[in-house]
C-alpha cells in the first residue's frame, strides 16, 4: 500500500493482461489474485474490486466521456449514485489535485494530450480509489509532457498515499519515479524487487537488454558485430563491463587499479544513471596486459564492490 511499482515489458509479454486481472475486467482461470482483501475471482466482488481500481488508459483522446470537463470527472461519480453536493467537492478535490481547476469549463478537445491525461487522472482519483492504474499512459506523449506527468504521478502518490501501478516497456519512466519494478516476458513475472536492486543486478536476459537499451551498452552490441578493433580481445586483451553501485562511483578505481596492477584499463563506454537518488555507473573497459595481472585486476575491483562482466562475443560472463 502507498507504493509505487512499475510492472515492464515488451509489446505482447502480458502486462495489458495482468492489469486486467487487477481491476477484474478478466478473472483467473487458475491461482488467486486479490486486491484490497478481495479476491476477484468472486463475482460477488467484482464492482467492489472496481471501485477500489482507478484506470488511466495510453491515449488520452480515446478516454474522454463527456463534453465538458468537471462533467468528465463527474462521470463515475454520478453513475455510482453519489449525491450531487458530493460530486460537486470531489471534482473540485480532483481537478486542483491534477492542476486543472481553471479548465472545468472547457470543452475536451481545446486540452492538449497532456491536459487530456490530467483530466483522466482526475477523474479516476474522484472515485477515492486506493490503487491507481495507468497502462503506458504517457507513451503516447512528447518527452516533456510525459515528465510533467510523471511528476504529477509521483506527487500524487506522496501526498495522497495512493498506490499506483505503472505499466510501461519504458525504463527511463521508471527511472525517474518508481520504487519496485517487475519485469514480464511470455506472460510471466521473471524478475520483481526494488528497482535498484533489478537494475544494477538484472538476473534475467530480458532484463538485461532493458538495461543494455538505455545505458549506452547497446551500442556495445553493435561495435562487436561491426568487428570494430576497440573490442578485439586475445589473451593480453580482455572486454570487461564494470558496474560501479551505490559509494563507489565516485571513487577513483580504475586508475588505482591500473597503477596497481601494470593494466592498462582503456576506456569504451561508460554511462551513469540516477535511480531513486542512488548512482548507478556503467563503464566498459579494455584491460591490457599480462593475463596474471588483468585477472588480479579484476579480483580487486569485485573485492571493491564492483560487478565485473567479462565480454565475450556480444555476451556477458
Amino acid at each position: 500500500a502507498g507504493s509505487f511499482v512499475a510492472i515492464l515489458g515488451h509489446n505482447g509479454s502480458g502486462k495489458s493482461t495482468l492489469a486486467k486481472h487487477m481491476n477484474a475486467l478478466l478473472t483467473p482461470t487458475a491461482g488467486k489474485l486479490w486486491v484490497e482483501g478481495l479476491d476477484t475471482a468472486d463475482p460477488e466482488n467484482l464492482l467492489a474490486v472496481r471501485g477500489k481500481v482507478g484506470m488511466v488508459f495510453q491515449n488520452p483522446d480515446n478516454q474522454i466521456v463527456a463534453t465538458v470537463v468537471e462533467e468528465d470527472v463527474a462521470f463515475g461519480l454520478e453513475n455510482n449514485g453519489v449525491p450531487p453536493k458530493e460530486i460537486r467537492v470531489r471534482i473540485d478535490e480532483a481537478l486542483e489535485a491534477v492542476g486543472m481547476t481553471k479548465y472545468a469549463k472547457k470543452a475536451p478537445h481545446m486540452l492538449s494530450g497532456g491536459q487530456k491525461q490530467r483530466v483522466a487522472i482526475a477523474r479516476a482519483l474522484a472515485n477515492n480509489p486506493p490503487i491507481l492504474l495507468s497502462d503506458e499512459a504517457t507513451s503516447a506523449l512528447d518527452p516533456d509532457v510525459t515528465e510533467s506527468i510523471l511528476t504529477l504521478l509521483k506527487n500524487l502518490n506522496r501526498r495522497l498515499g495512493v498506490t499506483i501501478i505503472l505499466i510501461t516497456h519504458e525504463m527511463a519512466v521508471i527511472k525517474s519515479i518508481c520504487q519496485k519494478v517487475a519485469v514480464m516476458e511470455s506472460g510471466r513475472v521473471v524478475e520483481e524487487g526494488p528497482v535498484y536492486d533489478v537494475f544494477s543486478s538484472p538476473a534475467e536476459v530480458v532484463t538485461r537488454r532493458f538495461v543494455a537499451a538505455t545505458s549506452g551498452l547497446g551500442s556495445l552490441g553493435k561495435l562487436i558485430a561491426g568487428g570494430s578493433p576497440l573490442v578485439r580481445t586475445d589473451e593480453r586483451r580482455q572486454l570487461v563491463n564494470l558496474v560501479f553501485t551505490g559509494d563507489c562511483v565516485g571513487d577513483a578505481l580504475i586508475s588505482e587499479t591500473s597503477r596497481r596492477f601494470c593494466v592498462d584499463l582503456n576506456l569504451v563506454l561508460a554511462n551513469v544513471d540516477l535511480l531513486q537518488g542512488r548512482p548507478l555507473g556503467y563503464t566498459v573497459v579494455m584491460a591490457q596486459g599480462e593475463p596474471e595481472n588483468i585477472d588480479a585486476a579484476l579480483a580487486y575491483l569485485r573485492s571493491r564492490s564492483v560487478r565485473v562482466e567479462v565480454i565475450e562475443n556480444a555476451r556477458v560472463s
